[in-house]
This record gives structure tokens, sequence and C-alpha cells, in this order.
């Protein structure tokens, strides 16, 4: 039994660390010990009291009653830990969207192929796009793979046979065309993002990348930024996560072009303008009116508007990064340099997502080798 800094007995999995903060501990049917911190003891007190209450009356040493659901909110528990909270937040959402109401209450060890399909089938007859039903079973699949590392089901049945390529396609956006990149900066010129987009027209950062720069990650001196961070605004919590880029390639730095640094030192002057700035965000570089980062919700949904009004076709921040890839593309930068500063673990990433020939691309290679195709 843990005790407070003043020695008062908290029961049982609690006690209190020297900086005021409490930590609840209990273990599972399974012998799994699982810890969490706290500010407040009664929330760290209930937290207890629900995992172990969670355990007597689970299904945990007994897999033949454990239902899919029981299962679930053991394996989510543990990937909130080991994954980045917005793809913990997917993984929830259709969990509690698209499977839970199809086989939640069915015993884990009776889920068989033809069950997982149907989980699928069901999302195709809503409309669903195939992209997100791929998602879904990425999660299905992984619920169902734990469940088999730890011997709880003898196999996992979300089998290759398992489909999600039965939806609406996908409309792949690509990136601008000369034109229509001039058409949008000349829509944007007075637009209060104007110079968050531009600013990714000539780095490619990813948005989280963007949000998250810091005045501290620029060099002016050796025309560079370095990207260290991402962030996320996490709505339903209201809270800015900040995290590691996606990957160790991620963190990298990028030569920046004149226009580059010109528009960082409008967005400083922009900065000081402002009449309140939180402290916390002093160092952030792209500032909205109210003195707070920008989300990537509010960013694409401007953008969209933009668009409509340019008549142009509808696009992210997303295909302003691809835009970026392909005008470097069509300019003549390696593969290797374009995929060091796309922040890609290999080249076939970056061209074969994020480089796209425009047709004006295609009519200008296809001169260059009219006169060998001329044989008559």
């Amino acid at each position: 039994m843990g005790k407070d800094l003043k020695g008062k007995e908290l029961g049982t999995g609690i006690s209190q660390r020297k900086d005021g903060y409490y930590i609840g501990r209990y273990t599972d049917n399974l012998g799994k010990r699982h810890q969490k911190i706290f500010h407040k003891l009664q929330e760290c007190k209930k937290w207890v009291i629900d995992g172990e209450s969670y355990c007597q009356h689970s299904n945990l040493d007994k897999p033949e009653n454990l239902s899919v659901s029981e299962w679930y909110k053991y394996w989510i528990e543990i990937k909130e830990k080991t994954v980045r909270s917005n793809t913990y937040r997917n993984y929830k959402d259709r969990y509690k969207t698209d499977i839970d109401p199809i086989i939640g209450n069915r015993l884990l060890s009776s889920i068989t192929t033809m069950d997982c399909q149907m989980v699928l089938n069901k999302m195709a007859d809503k409309g669903y796009k195939s992209s997100t039903i791929g998602i879904t079973r990425l999660v299905l699949y992984n619920i169902l793979d734990y469940a088999y590392q730890n011997n709880i089901i003898s196999r996992n049945p979300c089998t290759k046979q398992v489909k999600h390529k039965i939806g609406k396609s996908s409309e792949e956006r690509e990136a601008l065309s000369v034109e229509e990149q001039q058409k949008l900066c000349d829509a944007l010129i007075g637009h209060r993002f104007e110079l968050n987009y531009k600013f990714v027209l000539q780095t490619g950062l990813r948005a989280g990348e963007l949000i998250g720069l810091r005045w501290d990650d620029i060099d002016l001196k050796n025309k560079t930024i370095s990207v260290k961070r991402t962030m996320i605004y996490n709505k339903p919590i209201d809270n800015w996560e900040v995290n590691e880029p996606k990957s160790k390639n991620g963190v990298r730095t990028i030569p920046l072009t004149d226009e580059a640094i010109e528009i960082l030192k409008l967005q400083k002057r922009k900065n000081s303008l402002l009449k309140m700035v939180d402290i916390k965000w002093a160092d952030i570089v792209f500032l909205d009116k109210n003195g707070k980062p920008i989300s990537l919700s509010k960013m694409n949904s401007a953008l969209y508007k933009i668009c409509n009004y340019a008549e142009l076709p509808k696009i992210s921040m997303h295909i302003l990064r691809h835009t970026f890839a392909t005008r470097c593309n069509e300019g003549g930068m390696s593969s290797k340099t374009l995929q060091i500063i796309m922040g890609h673990s290999n080249i076939s990433t970056t061209m074969n997502l994020y480089v796209h020939t425009t047709e004006e691309q295609k009519q200008k290679e296809m001169d260059m080798v009219a006169k060998a195709l001329n044989i008559v």
C-alpha cells in the first residue's frame, strides 16, 4: 500500500512522486503490469479501481469465453502507449464505427475469415472508399494477430484472402501544373495563410512540420531550416501534441531558396505586429492572428475555398508538398537529393508517390526526342 509525501496511506496500487504526481498500478489476468501517472488523486484511484474491476470480470484468463470487444479493450490500451496519438485515435474510430457493431459481441475464438470479410463488405455497402476500408482491415488484422501472438486464438483469421479494395476508388489528386500553381499563388495574395502555403511550395514540408517549425530551427546565415518535430492539434482534448518526425529520415536539413527566406522575413514582421502571443508559442514561426499555431484542418479548409474561388481543382496541404517535389524533379534535381529533402526512407516513395509528370512536362520531353523519332 503506497503513501503520499506526508506519509498518509493512499490505497493499494497508488503512490505519490516527489513532484506531487500520483502513480497508479495494477496487474491484469495475464500478469502484465499497467501503470499511469495522474495529477489528481481521485482520478488515479478511479483508474486503478476500474482496471482491477475489469480484470476481475473479464475473461482474459479464459480465452474460450473472451469476446472481441473484451480483447479490443486490452489491445487498444497497449496501443495507446506504442503508437502516435493520431494513429491511436484512428484505430479507436475505425473499431467503434465499423468493427464493433458487426463482431464486437462475438467470441474471439469464433471469428472466421468470412467474418472479417463481412466487416469490410458492410463498409463497401455504405459507400466507404477502399483506402478507409484498408485502414479498418489493418486494425482488424492487428487486433486478431495480437491475440494469436499471445496464444489466445490458434490462428489469425484475417488472412490475405480478406480483400479491402472493394469500395469506392479514391480520386488521386496529382500535383499542380506550373500554370495551376501560378494561378493559385495569384489567388493567395493578401490571404492570411498566404505565407504558410507558399513556404510549403518552396520547401516541401509536411503540414505537421510546418506547424511545428520554430525560429531557432532556422539558420539564415547558412540558408537552411532543420526539421526536428511535428505538431498536430488534438481537438477532442483541445491540446497541441508535439512529436518527432515520422521516421529517422524525417529529421533533416532543408536548404532555403531566396524566396523561402523572403517569406520567413515577411512572417517575422507579421508576427511582430500581433497584439498578443502566448509565451509558449513565441518561438513558433507560423502563427494565426490570435497568436496561436494554425491547425491543419483550418489551413485545409481555407485552401479549399481559395481553390474554389480561383476555379482550381480542390487540393489539400499535402498536394502542395507533391507540387514542390514535382517542380524539383522538373528542374533537374537528382532523385537522391529530393528523397533526402522530402524526408523519405527510400527513393521509390519519392518518385512513385510524390513526383508527378505533368502534361507540360510530357510534351516538353516528347519535343526533345521528336527528331530522333522522325526516321521516315
